[in-house]
């Protein structure tokens, strides 16, 4: 079940008041609007007061003339109001947009700096939920609800001022209805409440199953798994349905009932006015204009619940998404960072512990490293091997500081990580894993990843160098050929490629390769291995790898299992020592063996 179960409050004073903040760079926008909004409303509720002078004081005396004043005073004021009203609209949505445009740019960027175990913990669709709806319907409330309010409001006062100046009693008598509206109004609020939440938590649903199930539309086919989806997603496509029908049917019964309420409310007008009308009491024009501003009175009170269902629906939206901006999940830049200009590339790691899934004690804690101690020097070429889950990839999350450590350092050129910026550790380190995420855009801005430092002939040197260049060079636009969503229109090779030409564009002093070489064929991972040779000497590389054969040449294996470091030495002093290295080499060389035989 999602988050969007719980609403909160219809209405609460902590969360309008953060959202205000967002108005106040442009306060003076919303006060003019907020001048507009009762100019407009006074024009509107002034309406029905020419038609009582049309007919008190110009027909019933035959004054043509005056008549014709009436009019044309009439129809001015029409005219400017609709002037009003265009600029009142226009400057309300502007001032909306802007808003929207400030809370999606702010959510983007907390998102950025959000750490790795917070996307852990967030599905895509849920956050994508969050920058999309939650943020358009803050959208609704900042440039239709909040000034538009003042409009409605204000127009009620003007029809409620010239209604009790002309006659009281028939004032009372046309207002009689409202405790029927009041009570309706509060079962429509409540029922829409509850139809609002079920639409919410199943809207969260859709999204969440289409990220996941388009993701991964290749397993679905692969198994034949198309049949089962369709029938899961046709029963959360239809209780989103069902829940949109109910929240229509209370909207169908309220709106017709406001409206039945206004036609009692003129049925006693013309009862008590008309029989006063018949003995000379109240004049026809004043009745008149009393069933025009019937008319009018209810039209904001209909707008008013429907602002009232834009703030509930907002409240809503807006606990959602600033729960998101205070989610302090990332990792911390110390207060005073020790500057790193230029490193020369010593890692060392000392009796780290870390566990991803954190327990009270240190006994809960589900240890991924149990006491990690290693060194590599600038320019040496350290490989880690083992089974799966033991701790590998860890090392490199642990090295860029997407997570810290719990127990233990890391060092850089001595200087423990956790004392520098990330950023600055991050500068000197280029990775390629197995799973290359390419952006849509095209091959050149994947390689420089939008950096001006880094020059068009860098990108196509870099290409070069691993060997790109011989399939780029032969696409209609060569670099600046189109890359599609994830590099669909690319193979696994080509994307592991443009990756790897990718680490290398941005002269990394720290060159770390996961699995990097596993999706290529043996022609590429030759070529592959010959750029390595020439472009590591003089960085510190760090390779994982299940293909032993790839890494004979390493400074120095080091051998995980379980979270702990087992064996360590060169190729041959493992082979020598006939432990789990030997075991893992015996295995692959066996499986080569049969392959060959094939």
């Amino acid at each position: 079940m999602h988050e969007e179960e719980v609403l909160g409050k219809a209405y609460d004073a902590k969360l309008m008041k953060r959202m205000l903040r967002y108005l106040r760079p442009y306060r003076w926008h919303v006060v003019v609007g907020i001048f507009l909004s009762i100019a407009v409303s006074a024009m509107e509720a002034v309406r029905p007061y020419f038609t009582k002078i049309a007919v008190d004081e110009n027909i019933s005396q035959g004054d043509k003339e005056g008549l014709l004043i009436t009019a044309l005073a009439f129809l001015g004021v029409l005219i400017l109001r609709g002037l009003v009203q265009y600029f009142n609209t226009y400057l309300t949505q502007w001032v909306g947009q802007r808003t929207i445009y400030d809370l999606r740019m702010e959510v983007f960027e907390h998102l950025q700096h959000r750490g790795l175990k917070f996307f852990d913990r967030n599905p895509i669709g849920r956050l994508i939920t969050r920058v999309t709806n939650d943020i358009e319907v803050l959208n609704e409330m900042f440039s239709s609800g909040i000034v538009m309010v003042f409009s409605d409001v204000f127009t009620i006062i003007g029809i409620l001022y010239f209604m009790f100046s002309m006659n009281w009693e028939l004032a009372l008598i046309s207002l009689s209805v409202l405790p029927l509206l009041f009570y309706g109004t509060f079962l429509f609020r409540k029922k829409a409440r509850e139809a609002y939440r079920e639409v919410r938590l199943q809207i969260a649903r859709i999204n969440a199953f289409m990220q996941e199930h388009i993701t991964g539309m290749m397993v679905d086919q692969v198994f034949n798994r198309e049949e089962q989806s369709f029938r899961k997603f046709d029963s959360i496509n239809a209780a989103h349905r069902d829940a949109n029908i109910r929240s229509i049917f209370y909207y169908a019964v309220f709106y017709p009932g406001v409206d039945l309420i206004g036609a009692i409310a003129v049925g006693l007008i013309i009862w008590y006015a008309g029989v006063d009308a018949l003995g000379g009491s109240i004049t026809i024009g004043t009745v008149m204009a009393f069933l025009q501003f019937n008319e009018m009175f209810w039209r904001p009170i209909r707008d008013l619940s429907e602002k009232y269902n834009i703030m509930q629906t907002a409240m809503a939206s807006s606990e959602r998404v600033f729960k998101l901006l205070d989610d302090t999940t990332t990792i911390a830049d110390p207060e005073k960072p020790v500057q790193l200009t230029d490193i020369r590339g010593d890692i060392e790691f000392r009796n780290v512990w870390f566990a991803y899934n954190k327990g009270t004690t240190n006994e809960e804690n589900e240890w991924i490293l149990k006491n990690v101690s290693f060194s590599i020097q600038a320019g040496q070429t350290v490989a880690f091997v083992g089974h799966t889950g033991a701790g590998k990839t860890t090392i490199i999350n642990l090295l860029a500081r997407f997570y810290d450590v719990q127990k233990g350092e890391i060092l850089v050129d001595g200087i423990n990580i956790k004392h520098v910026r990330q950023s600055d550790v991050r500068k000197f380190i280029s990775v390629v894993l197995q799973d290359v995420f390419l952006f849509s855009g095209d091959i050149r801005s994947n390689i420089g990843l939008g950096d001006e430092s880094i020059s068009e002939e860098s990108i196509k040197a870099s290409a070069q160098v691993v060997g790109a260049d011989r399939f780029i060079e032969n696409l209609p636009a060569k670099y600046y050929e189109e890359v599609k969503e994830r590099g669909s229109t690319l193979s696994v090779g080509q994307k592991q490629l443009i990756s790897f030409a990718r680490a290398l564009a941005h002269h990394p002093r720290i060159l770390v390769l996961d699995e990097a070489t596993s999706s290529v064929d043996t022609e590429s991972e030759l070529l592959i291995q010959n750029a390595i040779r020439k472009l590591l000497q003089g960085r510190t590389s760090i390779v994982i790898a299940h293909r032993l054969s790839t890494i004979q040449n390493a400074n120095k294996i080091i051998v995980m299992h379980k979270g702990e470091i087992r064996e360590m030495g060169t190729h041959q002093e493992l082979l020598t020592l006939g432990g789990i290295y030997y075991k893992l080499y015996q295995l692959q060389y066996k499986e080569q063996e049969i392959k060959q035989a094939v």
